[in-house]
Parts: C-alpha cells; sequence; structure tokens
C-alpha cells in the first residue's frame, strides 16, 4: 500500500482519493484551504488526512495531480518542486479555457506543439509525470463497468518506472492502459477530453469511455 497526496479539492480529487482509501492506500488531500476538507477527512476513515498542497506532497510518496487546468501550475508551485522530485504524480488535469464551449467543443488555453503536461514537467523537471484520468468522466474514473470490457486509459511521461506503477494502479482500478509514449504524447491525449465531452455537451449522453482495440 503506498501513501497518495490529491492535490484539489474538487469532484475529481473526490473521487480518485476515494477510490484509494477502498483500495487500502493512505491519502491525504491537499487544497489551498484545508477546511474545505474536513467533511469530507471526517467521512472517509482513519486513512484519510487532509492538509495543504506542500504538506501533502512532502508527506506522500505518489501525488495525484486534480486540480482545475487553469490552477494546475500554480499548484505544482504550491506544493513544492523538492516535495515533487523523485515522486510519480499523475497529472488528471486539462486545460479547459474559461471561455465556453463552441457547438460542444471546449476550448483549450493551450495549442497542439504544447500540453498542460509539458508545462507541469518543465516547472517541476525532477519529477515523474504521468497523464491518467484526464480522458473519462469523474463517475467512471474508478471501475468502470462497460458491456465491451474495461475502457482504455490513455497514459504517457517520460519516466518508465512511474508509468509502470501507473499502469498498475490502473488495472487494480478495473482500467486497462495503452502507454503512448513520451510526455510530448499529451498533445493528443489532453483533446481526448474534447471529445469525451462532445456527447455530453451536445446531447446530455455522458455514460460512454474509449477503447482502443488492437489486432491479436
Amino acid at each position: 500500500m503506498s501513501k497518495y497526496a490529491v492535490l484539489g479539492s474538487g469532484q475529481v480529487g473526490q473521487v480518485l482519493a476515494d477510490g484509494l482509501l477502498a483500495e487500502g492506500h493512505e491519502v491525504m488531500r491537499g487544497s489551498r484551504d484545508p477546511s474545505k476538507l474536513a467533511e469530507w477527512k471526517e467521512k472517509a476513515g482513519p486513512k484519510a488526512q487532509a492538509g495543504t498542497f506542500e504538506q501533502a506532497a512532502r508527506w506522500a510518496e505518489q501525488i495525484v495531480l486534480a486540480v482545475k487546468g487553469s490552477a494546475a501550475e500554480q499548484a505544482v508551485e504550491l506544493a513544492g518542486l523538492a516535495n515533487l522530485a523523485g515522486k510519480t504524480v499523475i497529472d488528471a488535469t486539462n486545460p479547459i479555457a474559461d471561455a465556453p464551449p463552441q457547438n460542444g467543443v471546449l476550448r483549450f488555453f493551450t495549442n497542439l506543439d504544447e500540453s498542460l503536461m509539458e508545462r507541469l514537467q518543465k516547472k517541476a523537471p525532477d519529477a515523474h509525470f504521468v497523464k491518467a484520468f484526464s480522458c473519462v468522466g469523474n463517475p467512471f474514473m474508478i471501475h468502470p463497468k462497460f458491456p465491451g470490457g474495461p475502457p482504455t486509459m490513455f497514459i504517457c511521461g517520460n519516466h518508465t518506472g512511474a508509468k509502470a506503477e501507473v499502469t498498475q494502479l490502473l488495472e487494480t482500478l478495473g482500467w486497462e492502459s495503452a502507454d503512448m509514449g513520451s510526455v510530448e504524447a499529451a498533445r493528443a491525449i489532453e483533446p481526448l477530453c474534447m471529445l469525451w465531452c462532445i456527447p455530453g455537451l451536445s446531447q446530455n449522453k455522458w455514460t460512454h469511455a474509449f477503447k482502443m482495440l488492437q489486432l491479436k
């Protein structure tokens, strides 16, 4: 069992924190205002803690970044670069802009030549970022059940060992994973958030996930 910091006080952070606790891990959720998490901590049980970004990152063995995309770089700074160094950081963020969607298509504040994950990796070069949980809605992040079997989580990152850790975690949480390569692959993975949201924003259909099919 591992000690996970989940940085973010929103719904994605809660879903992932609860899922990790259910698997027997220790979890400290981090927030700019830890008092927001008092009710969650009380209900979550003895393996749950709450603190600041810096406290959570320093305490943890592995980290989940689950904040709003526009706040991700600041969250990394508040966590402390030294506290992230040498640790696997699961990056669940997407660079969603504040501008409203256009015909059901989200707006991003990045472009196809630089992903948000690349910005985060540059900001914390000694952290081992792995993109995951970014291309599905939070109701399906933990043990998703679909008629076609486990959906595919597309991951990427520069550190082979960190990706192996995340792959193992994904398997325990009911996913198959597909490694798309180095951090630059986040340029393709992050826009899957746009694709996932189109049926929801245009047709109010939110019960789907992606699956990679391969010939044996």
